[in-house]
């Protein structure tokens, strides 16, 4: 037996039995993006004007043209995606819109303040290691976390504020949002799995 064949027989037996649950990995990616997407786009239903106003600002927001539609078509895709994922229906085409929202919010929101959601000012991505956002920036950001817990210590019960966890800020960067994205592509390209409607529907054109 060649070494190729061991290899794939071990393989076999250590994973084969996997196949039989294979729908878990498609259902947890869209039991976990499903809340994402709906309260993202119920936060942008309620305050449609504000975010109409966001997507067209130039100077404190995206600056897109037509930002009425545009408002429209992210809240519908948000709104309309999350409850799609739920119930797994038209899995592959509601990631789509989603998609590219995600690739909007990445270029346009994003970028500029590099690769950390969050600054504990710990991370080599809260330095010199960013996206779009220069070395003196990120420092300046470490600086203000510094500042802030500074400021919290002197005046606040600082142990009961850290008690579960270090005292952080947002530093608004890509990382959720391409998670998100890499997330919403591996659906796009396995589909719903077998406990979804998607996979119900289609059984039901078989029979």
């Amino acid at each position: 037996m060649s070494i190729a064949s061991s290899v794939n027989t071990l393989h076999n037996a250590l994973f084969g039995w996997t196949k039989k649950i294979d729908w878990l990995g498609p259902l947890a990616l869209r039991l976990y993006l499903a809340p994402v997407f709906w309260v993202a786009g119920m936060n942008k239903a309620s305050g449609f004007k504000n975010t109409v106003a966001y997507f067209g600002n130039d100077d404190w927001g995206l600056g897109l043209p037509l930002p009425g539609l545009m408002a429209f078509l992210a809240t519908a895709a948000e709104l309309l995606g999350g409850a799609f994922l739920l119930l797994g229906v038209a899995t592959r085409w509601v990631t789509v819109p989603l998609i590219v929202t995600m690739i909007v919010a990445i270029t346009s929101v994003h970028w500029d303040n590099g690769w950390q959601a969050v600054h504990d000012g710990k991370s080599p991505f809260a330095s010199e290691y960013t996206l779009g956002i220069e070395a003196a920036d990120a420092a300046a950001g470490g600086e203000r976390l510094a500042r802030a817990k500074e400021i919290l210590k002197d005046n606040g019960n600082y142990d009961w504020l850290t008690e579960h966890g270090n005292f952080i800020v947002s530093n608004n960067g890509v990382e959720w949002a391409a998670t998100y994205l890499v997330m919403l592509l591996a659906l796009f390209f396995t589909g719903a799995g077998r406990v979804s409607l998607d996979h119900l529907l289609v059984r039901g054109t078989r029979e």
